[in-house]
C-alpha cells in the first residue's frame, strides 16, 4: 500500500460524520471492499440506536449483496452482542454500524472476522486497498448476494453470558442494580441479564435514542450524575452505565462514587485471575500502574499494548491470554470473546461481589492499589498534530515510552500520557500519581503545552 495512501480505519473501525464528510455511496463501496475481503459465505449486519444507523445499515446490506457475499441482518443489537453471535452461529464475519461513543452526529463501520472479534490491523489494511484501488467484487445477477433477517443474535449473548458466571450464587445476594442504559444499544439485553441473575434492576436511560437525550454517549464521572444519585437514593448495591454501543461499562459503587474503568478493570481482573493463577492479562499504556500489583498477587503476566480494543483483542488470542480491559471501561473475557463486552463485565462483576461477600467499595479498597488520575481532551486538528507532539515531547522529562504517543515517567508512580485520538480531532491527555494534586497538576500542564502548539 502506497505510503501516500490515507487511512479508513482509526483506533476502533471507520468513523465518520454521515452527509458531512462522507455520503453513503461511500458506505456501500467500503461494504463493497469488506464483502470482497470476506470472499465467500454469509455476514452478520447490525447497528446500534443512532439516528443515522439504518440508513447506514441499508448502505452496508447493499454493498455487502453487491459483493456477492448474503446477508442475515441483526438490526438493533448491541456491538458485542453482533460480534459474539458471530462466532457462536458461524457467520463468515460481521459488520457492525455503530461510533460507540462517539457524539451522537458521528457513525461508522466495525468489522469483526469469523471468530467475532474485530479484524486485524493488516486485515484492515487489506479492506482500506480494496477500497482505493477499487478492486471491489462486482456480483452480477445470478451472483448477487441474498438478504434475510437474524432475531435470534440478542438471545444467543444473553444466553452465552449466563453461561459463564453462577448464577445462583449471584442470585443469592439478592443484589439492587441501577443501569443507566444511556439511550444507547445495550437497553435490549443488558437489563434482561441482569434480571435473570435474581437482582432487583432500576434502570435509567432505558429508552433507546440516537440523539442521547440523557447523558450523552459517553459515561464518564461528569455525566454519571444522576446514575450516583439514584444509587444512594434507592440503596443499591451498585451502579454501572454503558456507552453508545454497549461496549463498555462504568460502575458505581454503593456510596455513589463513580470508578475509572481501570479500577472496575483491575478488580474483575483479579477475580478472573483468582481461577487463572499464573495467567496473563492484557491492557494499554493507558491504564493504571496497579494492574501489575493485581498480576504479582496470582503470578501472572502483564502485557501492554497499544491503545485500542483491536490491539488488546489481537494479543489476547495470540498470547491466549484469559482477560484484558482499557482504562475507559472496556474489559475483554478470553473465555466468552475477546471483545470489550460492557453486559459480561456486568456479570462478572455482580459475580465477583457475590463470591466476595462484601459490597463494592470495600472489595476495591481491599483489592485494588490506590492511585489518583484525571483526563481531558483538547482540539486539535489534522495539520496540528505532529507539532501538537513535538511541543509535547520537548516539555517531557523522565522515563519516556513511546508505545503509543508519548508517556512520560515524572518520578516512580507519577505519569503523563499524551496521544492522538484514532477516532476524533482531538488528542487525549491521561496522568496518574500517588496524589490526586499529583495528576491534576501533570494533566493540567500538558493540556496547556497542547493548547499553545494547537494554533
Amino acid at each position: 500500500m502506497a505510503a501516500s495512501q490515507p487511512r479508513l480505519f482509526g483506533t476502533n473501525g471507520v468513523r465518520f460524520v454521515p452527509g458531512v464528510s462522507h455520503d453513503l455511496d461511500f458506505a456501500i463501496s467500503l461494504a463493497e471492499a469488506i464483502g470482497t475481503y470476506f470472499g465467500t459465505g454469509e455476514v452478520l449486519l447490525g447497528r446500534d440506536g443512532r439516528l443515522s444507523g439504518p440508513a447506514l445499515a441499508n448502505a452496508a446490506a447493499s454493498g455487502l449483496l453487491s459483493s456477492g457475499r448474503d446477508v442475515a441482518e441483526a438490526g438493533l443489537v448491541p456491538t458485542p452482542a453482533l460480534q459474539y453471535a458471530v462466532k457462536a452461529l458461524g457467520y463468515r464475519g460481521g459488520v457492525m454500524v455503530t461510533a460507540s461513543h462517539n457524539p451522537p452526529q458521528y457513525n461508522g463501520l466495525k468489522v469483526s472476522g469469523p471468530d467475532g472479534v474485530e479484524v486485524p490491523r493488516l486485515d484492515e489494511q487489506r479492506i482500506e486497498k480494496i477500497y482505493f484501488e477499487k478492486s471491489q467484487t462486482k456480483a452480477d445477477w445470478k451472483t448477487i448476494g441474498v438478504a434475510r433477517q437474524e432475531a435470534s443474535v440478542v438471545r444467543t449473548y444473553q444466553k452465552g453470558v449466563l453461561s459463564r458466571v453462577d448464577a445462583k450464587a449471584i442470585a443469592a445476594r439478592k443484589f439492587t442494580v441501577v443501569m443507566d442504559l444511556g439511550n444507547g444499544a445495550q437497553s435490549v439485553a443488558a437489563p434482561y441479564i441482569v434480571e435473570s441473575l435474581g437482582c432487583k434492576v432500576i434502570t435509567l436511560n432505558s429508552t433507546v435514542d440516537g440523539n442521547f437525550p440523557g447523558r450523552g454517549p459517553e459515561p464518564t464521572p461528569d455525566t454519571l450524575k444522576d446514575l450516583s444519585a439514584a444509587v444512594k437514593a434507592v440503596g443499591a448495591d451498585l451502579g454501572v452505565a454503558y456507552d453508545g454501543d454497549g461496549d463498555r461499562s462504568i460502575f458505581c459503587d454503593e456510596d455513589g462514587r463513580i470508578l475509572w474503568g481501570d479500577q472496575s478493570g483491575c478488580l474483575v481482573a483479579d477475580f478472573v485471575l483468582d481461577r487463572h493463577q499464573g495467567g496473563t492479562l492484557v491492557t494499554s499504556v493507558a491504564s493504571s500502574q496497579a494492574v501489575e500489583a493485581v498480576a504479582k498477587k496470582h503470578g501472572a503476566k502483564v502485557l501492554r499494548t497499544k491503545v485500542g480494543a483491536v490491539e488488546i483483542a489481537r494479543t489476547i488470542i495470540e498470547r491466549n491470554a484469559v482477560f484484558g480491559f482499557e482504562e475507559n471501561g472496556g474489559c475483554l473475557y478470553q473465555p466468552h470473546i475477546a471483545v470489550r463486552d460492557g453486559g459480561m463485565t456486568t456479570a462478572l462483576m455482580l459475580e465477583c461481589l457475590a463470591r466476595k461477600g462484601m459490597s463494592l467499595s470495600k472489595v476495591l479498597s481491599f483489592v485494588v492499589p490506590k492511585y489518583f488520575q484525571a483526563k481531558t481532551k483538547v482540539e486539535v486538528g489534522p495539520k496540528r498534530v505532529d507539532a501538537v507532539m513535538r511541543a509535547v515531547e520537548k516539555q517531557a522529562e523522565g522515563e519516556v515510552e513511546k508505545v503509543d504517543g508519548l508517556k512520560a515517567w515524572t518520578d516512580a508512580h507519577s505519569w503523563v500520557l499524551v496521544r492522538p485520538s484514532g477516532t476524533e480531532p482531538i488528542v487525549r491527555i491521561f496522568a496518574e500519581s500517588d496524589s490526586q494534586e499529583g495528576a491534576d497538576q501533570l494533566v493540567k500542564r500538558f493540556a496547556k503545552v497542547a493548547k499553545s502548539a494547537s494554533v
